[in-house]
């Protein structure tokens, strides 16, 4: 099986140890993770902020660098609905029918991380080590969107050590959504403090989301109040085993 790593452009700027625990991950189960240098943004941001046509290198670049490989795992499930759900419509409306049948072939093999290890690898114990009290938020794209269900919390109750807890409103979303957070302040703070309520109210120790941007903005939350609660993504949780320094 030929298997692709698709980092996203937020994770590859900041969150680069998420990206090498997803190989870090699949190695560990036996898999090979191949990295192709030619992607680049999936074009997300400029799609939901009215720039469609400015969208369309995008969608080709990704078509092209992401060709024949079977799967196309992101630990990014806003970023996998993109391409599924996006990628077509702006490959209709301003490419052409070649570049349609390239998105047809690439886009259905593009899933988010706890989607290729329950369903294609069909995993959920994958031998990780977190003792912990961790709480997972699961993030507005993968729940409406992609609809990846209980797949996350499968995985990370299979974790050995960890005390995983329920957290309160837990489909509620953060605030984060991109622009919508620079555009919408104030309504952005106002759901982020329901959302950090919550949290709190889990008197967990670490939060788990598979979203590094809506960690990004509910860890910066938690940091400015000086809570003590740090955030984790799902696959730097599923890659740490017994003895390992993370």
């Amino acid at each position: 099986m030929r298997i692709a790593l698709f980092i996203t452009c937020l994770n590859d700027t900041l969150y680069p140890q998420t990206g090498k625990a997803v190989a870090t991950l699949l190695e560990r189960l036996g898999h090979t993770v191949e990295f192709p240098q030619a992607q680049t943004c999936c074009g997300q941001m400029h799609f939901n902020t009215g720039y469609r046509p400015e969208t369309l290198p995008m969608v080709r670049r990704f078509a092209e660098a992401f060709s024949g490989y079977d799967s196309v795992v992101t630990p990014s499930a806003s970023c996998a609905a993109m391409v599924r759900d996006h990628h077509r419509v702006v490959a209709e409306q301003y490419g052409e029918p070649a570049l349609v049948r390239e998105v047809d072939e690439v886009a259905p093999k593009v899933l988010e991380l706890s989607e290729f290890l329950v369903d294609v690898l069909g995993v959920t114990d994958v031998g990780a080590y977190f003792p912990h009290r961790v709480t997972y938020h699961p993030t507005c794209h993968s729940l409406r969107m992609l609809r990846v269900g209980d797949r996350p919390l499968r995985l990370l109750r299979a974790v050995k050590g960890i005390d995983l807890v329920e957290l309160p409103a837990a489909e509620s979303c953060c605030g984060f959504g991109g622009t919508f957070a620079l555009k919408n302040p104030e309504t952005s703070q106002a759901m982020l403090a329901d959302k950090l309520h919550g949290v709190l109210g889990s008197r967990a120790e670490v939060l788990c989301a598979g979203d590094n941007s809506c960690l990004m903005h509910i860890g910066g939350g938690l940091s400015r109040l000086n809570t003590g609660v740090g955030v984790r993504h799902l696959a730097e949780i599923l890659a740490t085993t017994e003895g390992d320094p993370r």
